[in-house]
């Protein structure tokens, strides 16, 4: 009877010390793995954004170069992460991500992917990327007609975007693209 005892207690301290061997496996892996995974993620929503970016760029492009009382939509825009800012008083569309794991680019110096210059710099404890198209000398960006910075944030419904070419208003050699949300929001 003792020596059934035994067997049943080492049956038993086998199986927790082999549950928690194999905890403790899934933590390393879970520990390497993550990371990995968070820095993939990353590097898919900024590419991601670059490719909108390029969208956006193309239908403003097209609205310039096809005459005054053109029009664009872009019905569908989804901002996931990051922020989006029309910039009138610089006449840029700025993305802002800076939540990053990780760096995107080389912090500190701008690269070029397509029109989108690509800025990353490093926290203390998140990074951040700053997307920009750069539209002066080009045109002069206006957001519902004035000359204001609008920001748009995180949403689960997209947003769409109007873009128009109401001529040289202000007779400078620069068509002035007046951009408006036109998202149904409740």
């Amino acid at each position: 009877m003792r020596m059934r005892n035994k067997k049943r207690g080492q049956v038993w301290v086998e199986t927790v010390l082999y549950t928690l061997i194999g905890l403790v496996l899934i933590g390393v892996v879970l520990a390497i793995v993550l990371p990995k995974i968070n820095q993939t993620k990353d590097r898919i929503a900024v590419e991601q954004t670059i490719e909108s970016l390029n969208v956006l760029d193309e239908k403003i492009n097209d609205v310039l170069n096809r005459g005054v009382g053109n029009v664009r939509i872009i019905p569908t825009f989804t901002i996931k992460r990051g922020d989006l800012y029309f910039n009138a008083s610089s006449d840029s569309v700025i993305f802002l991500i800076d939540d990053l794991s990780k760096p995107y680019s080389e912090p500190g110096g701008p690269i070029e992917i397509g029109r989108v210059s690509v800025l990353s710099t490093t926290g203390q404890k998140f990074s951040k990327v700053v997307l920009t198209l750069e539209y002066s000398g080009l045109a002069n960006i206006t957001y519902f007609g004035e000359e204001r910075t609008a920001k748009f944030t995180p949403s689960s419904a997209p947003y769409r975007f109007s873009m128009q070419n109401l001529g040289d208003i202000n007779n400078d050699g620069l068509f002035v693209i007046e951009i408006t949300e036109t998202s149904r929001r409740a």
